[in-house]
């Protein structure tokens, strides 16, 4: 069915809505074309309107309104002439090599009939879609419903600008085959793994419950951060806070915290059992009457400097955006959710401020890189300039190179000052931190001065009583002029300020200006946020960095997460489904068995596997896989078939909270009709809102 533009394909005789592809070729040769009309289909009706501004009369541009055709999403969308196939309700013919079943999406049938309208006045056809795993599965499945009897070349750019638009047009290429089988490949097992488990949680937990690869995994990464919470026990621990002031020239004051007591450290808040709360170092623990007898005693004390130590440091700029930093930045800044920086990244791109916002790679272009160190040198100076331009690695396994990060559209980045008025507020603030990101990425390096010192006081019979402070001055503040990175943890990004400390040598002496005793408590994991834990997926390898915004919006759509502040919190539900995965299917929640299936989605990607026979492993089972990872061994089909009866679904909708007076368990139970709390087995319940 495949025409020009791409590999032809092996016919299905069932139905032509289904087309499976032989991976054999990369690329497909397309005919060439002379002058007439041409038509360019891109997906959204933005981009469609701005490139449309840099193209003339001989050219019509027209959008898909993203994808034209899917695996049907219900029983009503399956051909008539299937629906008493056994594997029709999957959309995939497990039966024949994984043929995936296409049908044309109910709402996409005006937008296609416009389209093959469109396309009989055209002499070539352009398919511009995004340049990305997605983009290029809309552009083949454009081309195959489409069958357009004219040339058809495949036009990808980074921005939307007229240089980057008159290049594509240029310089098209085929349809990228193994791009579209990677995406395929990913369809295909998201609709296995959904479709598999979904009825289990329905029938073990509640209705309409969901499961998904990845989206489960981050649940339950989600719901092991709140266990941990839950079996946390606090602790309290006791130091000392001093002001100390040099004698001469001028009394500037050091403050400093106790560190050890007569040669033994003092204890902080990592010296404690998370879950018993009990010291787990040799440690000295103050308490409270030792902290105030000892602070009594330092305040008449005299104090010396036992040690400076002064190192220089230097700081490198972060790494431009990719799609998963810009996610992280945007919710730490700006308290942006990911949903909503890939909103207003999108709206920014496809009206041409910057570049595609779905890049893994850290990569930019020649132009680019001129365009950023010519606004160093006209901002900041050419003391900011560094000698060469800088070059960064992306660190992902699928990353492109080829590919760019996200920067300010065009050969000439537009300042944010520039822009206001021009872009609404959201739009304005992320362009601000794009900005200012990729100059930052290509100016010096920051460098300075850390300095620790160590001062101690007779504290009589109990010893010296060391005390700790440190400094950090910078000499040169390079790209920290233009840009600060955010952290996920304010602590951090206090300790990383300048602290300017007075001159201070070893054997000089201090004189206490105040010396207090300050009570502490031991604090509980820090829940995940949006862009703590889209940092941990991508560290792990789970999941990809386009997909993180919208496994984020699902969790919390579907019920299995809700947030406050910024703090994502999984539901009573959340739990259940975990617990059942985890005990039942332990493999479908395991964190490197996802992140391998990611690694193989890669390689078929990459071109370096067939994906017919990894599929079918995955769902049929592979003999050689060890037995005791059932999944791997028996296949998801047989694992999920043979093991979901034996659930205790009372068992895994139960969460433990404690006892009560009398020794009765007290437990959240989730019911088909919601969570609520009941004592042992009695009539004792109440409804959880």
């Amino acid at each position: 069915m495949c025409r020009a533009g791409c590999r032809s394909h092996r016919e299905r005789p069932v139905t032509t809505e289904a087309t499976p592809r032989t991976p054999a070729r990369r690329r497909a040769s397309t005919p060439s074309s002379g002058g007439g009309r041409r038509l360019v289909i891109v997906e959204s009706p933005a981009k469609a309107r701005t490139i449309s501004q840099y193209l003339g009369d001989g050219y019509v541009v027209e959008s898909s309104i993203g994808h034209i055709r899917d695996l049907p999403s219900s029983a009503a969308q399956i051909p008539a002439a299937l629906k008493k196939e056994p594997w029709a309700r999957l959309g995939v013919n497990i039966e024949r090599d994984f043929e995936p079943l296409y049908v044309i999406s109910p709402d996409k049938t005006a937008q296609v009939a416009k389209l093959r309208a469109l396309l009989k006045n055209a002499d070539e056809l352009l398919l511009a879609t995004d340049e990305d795993r997605e983009g290029e599965a809309i552009a083949w499945h454009l081309n195959e419903v489409l069958k357009p009897r004219v040339p058809v070349k495949r036009m990808v750019f980074h921005e939307i600008t007229r240089p980057a638009i008159e290049a594509a047009i240029a310089n098209p290429r085929d349809i990228d085959l193994d791009l579209v089988q990677a995406q395929e490949a990913r369809r295909i097992l998201d609709r296995l793994y959904g479709y598999e488990v979904s009825p289990v949680l329905w029938k073990k937990v509640a209705p309409r419950l969901s499961a998904g690869r990845v989206q489960s995994v981050a649940v339950r990464l989600i719901v092991d951060r709140e266990r941990q919470r839950m079996r946390f026990r606090a602790a309290q621990y006791w130091d000392l806070d001093a002001v100390l002031a040099t004698q001469t020239p001028v009394a500037e004051h050091v403050p400093a915290r106790l560190v050890e007591v007569g040669g033994r450290r003092v204890a902080s808040g990592r010296d404690f059992d998370a879950e018993t709360g009990n010291l787990a170092s040799d440690a000295r623990l103050l308490s409270e009457a030792a902290a105030t007898a000892l602070a009594s005693m330092l305040r008449t004390a005299k104090f010396v400097v036992d040690d400076v130590q002064e190192r220089p440091f230097t700081q490198r700029p972060p790494a431009p955006f990719i799609t998963s930093t810009i996610q992280q930045e945007a919710a730490r800044k700006l308290r942006y959710s990911a949903q909503r920086t890939m909103a207003v990244a999108q709206r920014l791109y496809e009206n041409g401020y910057i570049t595609y916002m779905r890049t893994d790679s850290t990569n930019l272009s020649e132009q680019a890189i001129a365009a950023a160190r010519r606004q160093i040198t006209e901002l900041y100076g050419a003391p900011y300039l560094p000698d060469a331009p800088r070059q960064y690695t992306a660190k992902a396994r699928g990353a492109q190179e080829a590919h760019e990060a996200i920067r300010p559209a065009g050969d000439s980045f537009r300042t944010p000052e520039s822009l206001q008025g021009e872009l609404d507020p959201d739009a304005l603030r992320l362009y601000d931190l794009v900005w200012k990101r990729t100059v930052a990425s290509q100016m010096r390096d920051a460098n300075g001065l850390r300095t620790q010192v160590r001062l101690s006081g007779d504290a009589g019979a109990e010893g010296r009583a060391v005390f700790q402070t440190s400094g950090k001055v910078i000499s040169f503040p390079g790209f920290l002029r233009a840009y600060v990175e955010g952290s996920d943890d304010p602590d951090a990004e206090l300790e990383d300020q300048e602290r300017v400390l007075p001159p201070l040598t070893p054997g000089q002496p201090l004189d206490p200006v105040s010396v207090d005793a300050r009570g502490h408590e031991t604090q509980s994991p820090a829940r995940w946020t949006e862009a703590s834990l889209i940092r941990e997926l991508e560290e792990r390898g789970i999941g990809r960095p386009s997909t993180y915004a919208s496994i984020l919006e699902t969790i919390q759509d579907r019920g299995y997460v809700w947030k406050k502040g910024t703090a994502l919190i999984p539901t009573f539900v959340a739990f259940a489904v975990v617990t059942l995965l985890e005990q039942h299917f332990p493999d479908l929640v395991d964190l490197g068995f996802t992140a391998k299936m990611e690694e193989r989605l890669d390689e078929i990607a990459d071109g370096e596997r067939d994906p017919k026979p990894w599929l079918h492993a995955f769902y049929f089972g592979d003999p050689n896989a060890p037995k005791s990872d059932r999944v791997a061994h028996d296949g998801l089909h047989q694992a999920i078939e043979g093991g979901w009866e034996a659930i205790d679904a009372r068992a895994v909708c139960s969460i433990p909270l404690g006892r009560d007076p009398e020794g009765n368990e007290v437990a959240v139970r989730v019911g088909r009709y919601g969570p609520y709390v009941q004592i042992g087995d009695s009539d004792q319940r109440a409804s959880v809102p």
